[in-house]
């Protein structure tokens, strides 16, 4: 018959006790001899640099359109706001111009709030790739381990001295991956329209690129640049991450008890497709981090052109430099 110490009582059933195996309960505290500290440690540096390039450009509100590149924060452009950001493309917004009036208004009801935060249209875009991260299970490991240490690594001691109860309560949230998850898959599908998008540069009536000014473009001619291509593999990386995601891998066959259809050697579409989201399944935290990272690279080279710190090479500067 087992009994419970009172070491059991204040530790829990897992986190902290002291079993017959003898495992450190110090915080933090291993018998592992290896550099264990490095990977929760590139982790927090990592998803912190992440975290604050995204408040830094969702708070800017304007640099997030160089013709004909659209940044993947922005993406997809709810409305443009040319008197706040000149290079705003009213043409390219789901709801053209900020209404008349509506910047007075919001400084009316919000004094407090910054003054780009009613301008960027990101806002109304950042959360729901967020909130898919932010409960992605790979994520979740990564910043417990991380950022609260539960637990720091395997078999060090957690910083956590409480009864382990696991993902209940407040973070019944994580729950809500399964439901982000649609949201992430429909960004995939605009972002590839935007990839699209980025092959076809809005020109004027005098037949030059479209600039910050020139109204509305009155065509658009083929071909593609530096930024095409680095907005064509952050469809690639992000499709790979959000393909590769546990819940879309259920979804797709996961949930089965079986492919065949009465013929085991024929599986048909879905075991195709499951075996595919297996293999980037199997490649999900490298694409995890790529694709987080990429898309931030994305964003800086928009914003890099807009600014002239970088030269866009492409074709279309080609062609209307030898009229």
């Amino acid at each position: 018959m087992s009994t419970t110490t009172s070491e059991q009582k204040k530790f829990g059933p897992r986190q902290g006790q002291k079993p017959a195996g003898g495992h450190v309960t110090q915080v933090l505290k291993t018998q592992r001899n290896d550099f264990w500290q490095k990977g929760p440690m590139l982790t927090l540096l990592g998803f912190g640099a992440f975290v604050v390039y995204v408040h830094l450009r969702a708070f800017m509100g304007m640099d997030y359109y160089a013709a004909p590149y659209l940044s993947p924060f922005y993406s997809p452009l709810v409305y443009a706001n040319p008197e706040y950001y000149a290079g705003s493309p009213t043409f390219h917004a789901l709801l053209g111009n900020l209404p008349a009036g509506a910047l007075s208004f919001w400084e009316q009801m919000v004094a407090w709030m910054p003054l780009a935060l009613p301008l960027s249209p990101a806002f109304f875009i950042l959360i729901f790739p967020a909130s898919f991260r932010g409960t992605c299970y790979y994520y979740r490991k990564a910043y417990y381990r991380s950022l609260v240490g539960s637990p720091a690594g395997c078999t060090v001691c957690p910083i956590a001295q409480g009864t382990y109860q696991g993902e209940t309560k407040l973070l019944l949230i994580q729950n809500l991956h399964r439901y982000a998850m649609y949201g992430a898959v429909a960004f995939i599908f605009i972002l590839t329209y935007d990839f699209w998008l980025a092959l076809f540069m809005p020109m004027t009536e005098a037949g030059v690129p479209w600039s910050a000014g020139s109204g509305d473009p009155t065509s658009y001619q083929f071909g593609i640049g530096v930024g095409s291509i680095i907005m064509g593999l952050n469809v690639l990386f992000l499709g790979g991450y959000t393909f590769g995601c546990h819940s879309w891998r259920h979804m797709v066959g996961g949930r089965l008890n079986r492919f065949a259809n009465g013929d085991e050697s024929s599986t048909g579409i879905t075991y195709a497709i499951w075996k595919a989201s297996t293999w980037l399944n199997e490649r999900h935290m490298p694409l995890a981090w790529i694709s987080l990272f990429w898309v931030m690279f994305t964003d800086l080279y928009v914003w890099s052109v807009c600014n002239g710190w970088i030269t866009d090479y492409n074709t279309w500067s080609i062609a209307t430099s030898g009229q």
